[in-house]
């Protein structure tokens, strides 16, 4: 089986960006199942119906997401409920919440598994709610999955001390560990000793020549002032687009191969 990863999508430009770029991956990769990262789809920050709609509509099968996923929270629950099933949150976040940590997708005759797990170091105040481990999140949903199967994580995490050793404790247990959140491509797209394919992050999908898909020059203005204003999304006419290609053996569930790419669109 063929899997195309895309990282977290930034804005309008990100949507727009992999609305163009995915026919043509489709055509050359001719993957079994698109997933993508939406928490930063509606102008960087959360998803709505609408962004939800635009990924979906571009030809992403399914979505996860990350501490973002309810910084317009009436507007995900409305999502969750337009798109069980289709649409999942970090699976360690604590609370009252709607939504699922995980999902299972139907690919020909094969369930493919699908969870997200945020990570605690350097999240603390990122998100409302209180998080809890992801490993041991990780232990409890994999009691609920039968062995061999297809599993994709999306660990979505700012440090990547932490995405090494969780893609080593999840090594031979799932299919892949994907990292997001930085927004930034690292060249360590590797297969574990135990089978597991495993990306530091794979990227983000957003405005070219930015900073993590802000204005460049409001980033670097708040680094030597220490005020940062506002958010700083820029739109623009190119984007940058990450994604990782993932191979999976589908009788065992292990990885064969996994290929980052980093590649630039005009929309």
């Amino acid at each position: 089986m063929r899997v195309l990863f895309f990282g977290d999508v930034v804005g309008k430009t990100g949507r727009r960006g992999l609305a163009a770029i995915l026919p043509k991956l489709r055509k050359k990769h001719k993957p079994h199942l698109v997933i993508a990262n939406g928490e930063n789809a509606a102008h960087g920050s959360g998803l709505t119906v609408k962004t939800a709609s635009a990924l979906f509509n571009a030809g992403v099968d399914f979505i996860t997401s990350g501490n973002h996923i309810f910084k317009k929270r009436d507007q995900a629950e409305e999502v969750f409920a337009k798109f069980p099933g289709r649409v999942i949150r970090p699976g360690n976040f604590e609370g009252q919440l709607i939504g699922g940590g995980w999902g299972k997708v139907p690919v020909g005759k094969t369930e493919v598994f699908i969870a997200n797990f945020n990570s605690q170091v350097f999240m603390e105040n990122q998100f409302e709610g209180l998080i809890s481990s992801p490993f041991k999140a990780l232990d409890k949903f994999l009691q609920n999955v039968p062995k061999s199967s297809i599993i994709i994580i999306d660990f979505h995490s700012e440090a990547t001390s932490e995405k090494r050793a969780f893609g080593f404790y999840a090594d031979g247990r799932v299919s892949a560990v994907i990292g997001t959140h930085t927004h930034v491509p690292t060249a360590d797209a590797q297969i574990l000793p135990r089978g597991t394919a495993y990306l530091s992050d794979v990227g983000m999908v957003g405005a070219a020549d930015t900073v993590l898909g802000v204005d460049k020059q409001k980033a670097v203005n708040g680094f030597l002032t220490g005020r940062f204003v506002g958010e700083g999304m820029v739109e623009s006419s190119e984007a940058e687009v990450g994604y990782a290609i993932i191979e999976i053996a589908g009788a065992s569930g292990q990885a064969k191969s996994i290929r980052s790419f980093v590649e630039r669109v005009k929309i």
